[in-house]
């Protein structure tokens, strides 16, 4: 390995986490960090891994964006279509990791994910700005083009159909919500030591935590 790589260090000692810390709530403990994180202002805080299992039964990951935190779900939005759509639409288990290295923190989600309402997801999309409305039309997400150009030849198209009027929400657009089984919460210590408060969902709404050695 390059040592250059190997060498790479950064000892975590900003704070601790214990069990007496965190709220009963898994959600309300994500809560109160997001709103830390926010705080801090850590860029982009709302940014997490959305990892889900392909249909080979690998593991598939990319970055997304948070977009609320609703009834103890965390939801976000995209192209039912995408390569994550299909994915999701196959295996409805998927995991949400957070990391925020400026506050030394890492949170960790998993369940199962579930389309949110059609109602809900046309009042977010014309919620957005008009160009990222635009957008969802224009891409084929996850599928091959020859090149930039293609988009380009798009938006051009798009942008001249809805001149001068409301862009409706593509019908293979919408949101998820993830309803969680499993959060973990990890804060940086130091020599690796770090500290890791496990929830776990083990009844209607009722969660379990427990301490996890690093």
């Amino acid at each position: 390995m390059d040592k250059s790589i190997a060498h790479i260090r950064q000892e975590y000692t900003q704070r601790t986490l214990d069990l007496g810390d965190v709220h009963p709530h898994p959600v309300q403990q994500f809560q109160q960090w997001f709103q830390e994180a926010i705080d801090a202002q850590v860029p982009e805080p709302n940014a997490m891994t959305l990892s889900t299992i392909s249909a080979e039964g690998t593991p598939s990951a990319r970055i997304v964006l948070l977009k609320g935190v609703e009834e103890h779900t965390f939801v976000f939005y995209t192209n039912y279509q995408s390569r994550k759509g299909q994915e999701m639409e196959a295996h409805p288990q998927v995991a949400l990791t957070f990391f925020w290295p400026a506050l030394e923190r890492q949170v960790r989600v998993e369940g199962t994910v579930h389309k949110v309402s059609e109602a809900q997801s046309t009042h977010y999309f014309h919620s957005r700005p008009r160009s990222s409305q635009i957008g969802a039309w224009v891409s084929p997400q996850s599928q091959k083009i020859e090149d930039r150009s293609v988009l380009d030849q798009r938006q051009e198209a798009f942008e001249k159909k809805f001149a001068g009027q409301t862009i409706p929400k593509p019908p293979y657009w919408g949101g998820y919500a993830v309803q969680p089984h499993r959060m973990e919460f990890w804060q940086g210590r130091p020599s690796r030591l770090h500290d890791r408060i496990l929830y776990t969902l083990s009844g209607h709404n009722q969660w379990h935590r427990e301490r996890l050695a690093p």
